[in-house]
């Protein structure tokens, strides 16, 4: 009987040693922390994404409150780097060669993101869904460790393209964008978009800098050109400045704002509500003072969060919704991993995502990615500001529907 016991104490310590080994943790995690950062410009030119960054640091905050993630409190380091790459790369080490984090999520913009690519890629840190859409994330052959959050910014224009040709077939087009990869990616998209009548209908392409003061004097040569349709492909400072130019000038063309300027409460409302009539956006998230989702469950919650963390002022701001679905995914993310920390096992879950129902997601819209294609959406619906809000009234399309 003694010898008995012993046994199956043996065997009892044997098991608990196995379970213990089962956890594999990489840098910035213990059994009581798992410590994530990111880079935003909270200050300078794109401050108004700050609210992206602001949203995960205070989703995780409450989910902490509930006990974390599987005993875990989750460590949000966000840093702020003004829009600026060489601060972007000085934070970013700062993140990997100090603070020791398992991994860089969701940091704001293409000029920022580029600047750390090969960095992060190089040293094996996951740099998830990082919140631009420029295409050279979905790279898995040659940068596995990147993943997009937004849609694609070639995939998005090329769906504004087809409504052109669908609409406006004769019409023509004015483009202003960023003079960075972010503002080039969505030109190509939308004169791959056009096809053989790109040529044709693009009037005018005027490129602005991130540093200018203003772009007035761009839109004043934009109505010149005579087009009829405009193409804003800014950041939402300059996408604020477009709108109200143009309504400044009583130009009134066919205006498609890219969905990361879109929002209301970052962009449309400085540019003034009358003046933003009309605008078109394509749109994967849904609208917070959209009527249709008044009884919503998925609203309620982000509509209380936003409340409980004393921003209920910027409710109806998109960047606001895309910060709180993008800390969603990464808790869906971290409690898949469950005792699998590492980053290699975080690059093969960001490669492998197939989410239904995620909270802010509009309907039918599924996020996928797979190890060959690292973007998360293949359709977008496109909405019209009309009122004092957006209506959807086309949509799930793909790039390649077209309609």
């Amino acid at each position: 009987m003694k010898q008995l016991c012993i046994a199956v104490a043996a065997i009892a310590v044997a098991l608990g040693a196995a379970q213990a080994s089962e956890k594999k943790y990489g840098p910035g995690v213990t059994d009581t922390e798992i410590r994530i950062g990111n880079v935003v410009p909270y200050s300078g030119p794109a401050s108004a994404y700050g609210v992206r960054g602001s949203a995960i640091v205070d989703y995780f905050k409450k989910i902490n409150e509930k006990g974390g993630i599987n005993g875990r409190k989750i460590n949000i380091i966000s840093l702020d780097d003004a829009y600026s790459p060489p601060k972007a790369v000085e934070q970013t080490r700062k993140l990997v060669e100090n603070e020791n984090v398992l991994a860089v999520y969701g940091s704001v913009g293409t000029p920022s993101n580029s600047a750390v690519h090969k960095y992060l890629n190089s040293k094996k840190v996951p740099q998830m869904f990082v919140a631009t859409g420029a295409s050279k994330w979905n790279d898995p052959k040659h940068y596995p460790w990147t993943t997009a959050m937004l849609p694609l910014y070639d995939m998005e224009a090329k769906i504004y393209a087809n409504y052109v040709l669908k609409n406006k077939p004769d019409g023509k087009v004015a483009i202003i964008y960023q003079n960075d990869d972010f503002g080039k990616d969505y030109v190509r998209g939308f004169r791959e978009g056009l096809g053989d009548k790109a040529k044709s209908m693009i009037a005018l392409e005027l490129p602005y800098e991130i540093t200018s003061a203003t772009v007035d004097a761009e839109v004043v040569r934009m109505k010149a050109s005579g087009a009829n349709i405009l193409f804003v492909v800014a950041t939402p400072k300059f996408a604020a400045q477009v709108i109200k130019r143009v309504h400044e000038l009583d130009w009134k063309p066919l205006q498609m704002v890219v969905s990361v300027s879109a929002s209301i409460g970052g962009v449309l409302k400085p540019a003034g509500v009358k003046a933003s009539q009309g605008v078109i956006t394509a749109v994967a998230l849904k609208e917070p003072d959209d009527p249709q989702w008044a009884n919503d469950q998925d609203m309620k919650d982000y509509k209380a969060f936003m409340t409980s963390i004393g921003q209920a002022g910027m409710i109806d701001d998109s960047n606001a919704v895309q910060g709180y679905m993008a800390a969603v995914l990464l808790e869906r993310v971290l409690r898949r991993a469950g005792d699998n920390l590492t980053r290699e096992n975080l690059r093969d879950i960001a490669a492998s995502m197939n989410e239904e129902n995620v909270p802010m997601v509009l309907p039918k819209l599924t996020l996928h990615t797979s190890p060959d294609n690292y973007s998360l959406y293949n359709a977008l619906y496109l909405q019209r500001f009309e009122g004092d809000r957006y209506n959807l009234f086309e949509g799930p399309i793909s790039e390649k529907q077209g309609h």
